[in-house]
């Protein structure tokens, strides 16, 4: 018989490796998959040491909601404000961990992706969204505010105005409309958005290493920088790639026509 106690203990994230994906699934469908410590802690743990075979990451759900958000029975339970804070710079640590990482990382967001479950999904390198997805910052309406990089990375994503607009009214974007705004790069068929995913992340293992990790790391801070910083980063970066083995070898692969052709070139 399956009760509460029984899905308490059960962990709050299943992991395992297939094809050079690290497969990350948030199991708390009970909760919502809302955010606790012991899930944080479980994606500090996979995330700063991940499998040495692991390429590629995704995060997906178990149930119907990616993520309700942080789990606020442990927000409540906090003691002080210092120890508000502390727990506030955890989750950035754990979300830098995802964005600025040693492998490039995709969401796969299904039902709500709501206050830290778009926190979480707004840290990730790609998108994915099923039908059934929406989003929201419902923090306004608790009388909190955002604690978990929210306020920094998904005004990047979708504008300062659109997220005032969010946290301000309350207002939720169904799937559609948040693909055209920019939460998602991708929108697909209920039930379908983990096989779009393993079929992007088979994509991304076939970059060079190398420049995987300028993209995850370098491409970030080029655009966070002045022009002129910007543009020598870029100069050092590509200038580090293109001198790589693998590159040479690749680019000697398209000299001599035999890489594989851009989508729509033929000839």
């Amino acid at each position: 018989m399956i009760t509460e106690k029984n899905l308490a203990e059960k962990p709050p994230i299943q992991t395992e490796v297939k094809e050079e994906i690290l497969l990350i699934r948030l199991s708390r469908p009970h909760k919502r998959n809302a955010l606790n410590d012991a899930c944080m802690g479980s994606l500090d743990e996979v995330l700063s040491n991940p499998p040495s075979e692991a390429k590629c990451a995704i995060i997906y759900a178990e149930g119907k909601h990616f993520c309700s958000g942080m789990d606020l029975s442990e927000l409540s339970a906090q003691k002080d404000l210092l120890e508000g804070l502390k727990h506030s710079r955890m989750w950035h640590r754990i979300l830098d961990r995802i964005q600025f990482g040693s492998i490039p990382v995709i969401a796969v967001l299904n039902g709500a992706v709501l206050g830290g479950g778009l926190e979480l999904a707004s840290a990730a390198h790609i998108r994915v969204a099923e039908k059934s997805t929406f989003y929201g910052l419902p923090e306004g309406q608790r009388g909190i505010f955002v604690g978990g990089g929210g306020s920094v990375r998904i005004p990047k994503l979708i504008g300062l105005p659109r997220v005032m607009d969010m946290m301000m009214t309350g207002r939720v974007y169904n799937a559609e409309d948040g693909m055209a705004i920019g939460l998602s790069q991708y929108l697909v068929e209920n039930e379908t958005g983990l096989t779009q995913g393993i079929e992007l992340a088979k994509k991304i293992i076939s970059n060079a290493e190398a420049t995987n990790y300028s993209f995850i790391h370098i491409l970030p801070r080029i655009v966070d920088s002045g022009q002129e910083q910007g543009l020598m980063m870029e100069s050092l970066i590509a200038t580090l790639t293109k001198n790589m083995p693998e590159a040479k070898d690749r680019l000697k692969l398209f000299l001599d026509g035999n890489a594989k052709k851009v989508g729509g070139l033929g000839g």
